[in-house]
C-alpha cells in the first residue's frame, strides 16, 4: 500500500526527464524509503538464538541500510555537482543581467501551457499532477522593455512533503533568484484559495516571499470571465486570462512591463561612436527612453534601469543618475 508522499514521489519519477531531475527523484525515493525499512523485513526472523546472534531480518535491514547509505553519498555528491554548474550559469547570465521571471502555481494551474503561448513553443503540457518537472528557461522579448528569461517550475501541492523540497532545492533556487514570480492560478478550480495560501507556504519555506508577484488568474474561459487586469490598495497586481484561448496575454505583458519599470530611477549615458557593442547592449537589456546624436557620431541616451543593471552598465561607462524623475514622469 502507497503512502502519500511515496504516491507523490512515484509520479515524480514518471516525469522526471533530465539528468538532474532523475537524480533528485532517486535521492527523495531512497530518503523517504531508508525511514520505512524496518517494516520490510518483518516476516523473517530478527534474531537467533544466544547472546549477540543476529537473524536474516536483522541481517538483511543492515545490508539494505548500507546500500541505502551509500547510494544516498553518492546522489548527493552528484547533485552537488550539477549546483556548482547551475551557479556557475548563473554567474554568467548576471555578468549581463537580465530579468528572470519565474512561473510557479499549484500543480495543473496552467504554467506549461502559459509559457508555451507566451514563448511559441512546446514544452509538454497536459492535464496531468506535474506534467512538468524539470525547470523550462527561454528567452523572452517584452514590447518597450528588452529581454527577460522566462522560466517554467514544478508544480506544488498541498502539503508538499519536506524530504521533497530539500530534494529540490536546487531547482527551487532558481525561484529564490527571480526578479518577478507569475503566480498561475486555477480560477476554475473552487478550492483555488486554498492552493494560493499552499504556495505561498512554499514560497515562504524557500524564501522567495519577498520578491515582486503577479497574480495570474487561468482558465477564465471556463467560468465566463472577462480578461482584466487589477490592481489592489496594496499595490498588488492580478491578471485574468485564459492561456488555453490566449486572451489577456497582452494584459500580462503590460503588467511585467509595469513591475519590471515601477521602481526604476532615469539614467543617461554618453557613449563614443568606438562603443556600438555597447550601446546595442543597452538597446538589448534597457528600457531606452530617448538617445541623440552629436555631429561625431557619439550617442547620448536615457534609459530606465534596475538596481542589478546599473552595476553592470556602471562597469562599462559613466552613468548619470537624472533626480526628480521616475518612470511614471
Amino acid at each position: 500500500m502507497l503512502d502519500r508522499t511515496r504516491l507523490i514521489l512515484d509520479i515524480f519519477a514518471m516525469r522526471a526527464q533530465s539528468h538532474e531531475g532523475k537524480l533528485q527523484v532517486e535521492l527523495a525515493q531512497l530518503k523517504h524509503l531508508s525511514t520505512r525499512l524496518v517494516r520490510g523485513w518483518t516476516h523473517l526472523e530478527r534474531q537467533k538464538g544466544g547472546i549477540g546472534m543476529r537473524g536474516p531480518g536483522e541481517t538483511q535491514l543492515e545490508t539494505d541500510r548500507r546500500l541505502i547509505s551509500h547510494r544516498i553519498k553518492t546522489l548527493t555528491k552528484r547533485l552537488q555537482n550539477v549546483e556548482k554548474q547551475r551557479k556557475l550559469r548563473r554567474r554568467a547570465r548576471d555578468r549581463v543581467p537580465v530579468p528572470v521571471i519565474t512561473l510557479v502555481g499549484y500543480t495543473n494551474a496552467g504554467k506549461s501551457t502559459l509559457f508555451n503561448h507566451l514563448v511559441n513553443e512546446s514544452v509538454f503540457a497536459e492535464d496531468k499532477l506535474f506534467a512538468t518537472l524539470d525547470p523550462t528557461m527561454r528567452r523572452l522579448e517584452i514590447a518597450n522593455y528588452g529581454e527577460i528569461i522566462l522560466s517554467d517550475t514544478v508544480g506544488f501541492i498541498q502539503e508538499l512533503p519536506h524530504s521533497l523540497v530539500a530534494a529540490f532545492h536546487s531547482t527551487l533556487e532558481e525561484v529564490e533568484n527571480s526578479s518577478i514570480l507569475l503566480h498561475v492560478i486555477d480560477l476554475a478550480n473552487p478550492e483555488y484559495r486554498k492552493h494560493i495560501a499552499e504556495v505561498d507556504l512554499v514560497l515562504k519555506e524557500i524564501g522567495a516571499e519577498d520578491i515582486p508577484l503577479i497574480n495570474v488568474y487561468n482558465k477564465i474561459d471556463l467560468i465566463d470571465q472577462d480578461a482584466t487586469i487589477k490592481t489592489d490598495s496594496d499595490g498588488n497586481i492580478s491578471v485574468f486570462l485564459s492561456a488555453q484561448q490566449n486572451q489577456g496575454l497582452e494584459l500580462l505583458d503590460q503588467a511585467v512591463f509595469e513591475l519590471l519599470t515601477a521602481k526604476h530611477a532615469l539614467y543617461r549615458v554618453h557613449l563614443n561612436i568606438e562603443q556600438v557593442k555597447l550601446r546595442a547592449q543597452i538597446h538589448s537589456r534597457c528600457q531606452v527612453v530617448n538617445e541623440c546624436f552629436d555631429d561625431k557620431g557619439a550617442a547620448t541616451l536615457e534609459l530606465h534601469l534596475p538596481q542589478r543593471t546599473l552595476g553592470w552598465l556602471e562597469k562599462q561607462c559613466a552613468v548619470k543618475k537624472l533626480e526628480g524623475k521616475d518612470i511614471r514622469d
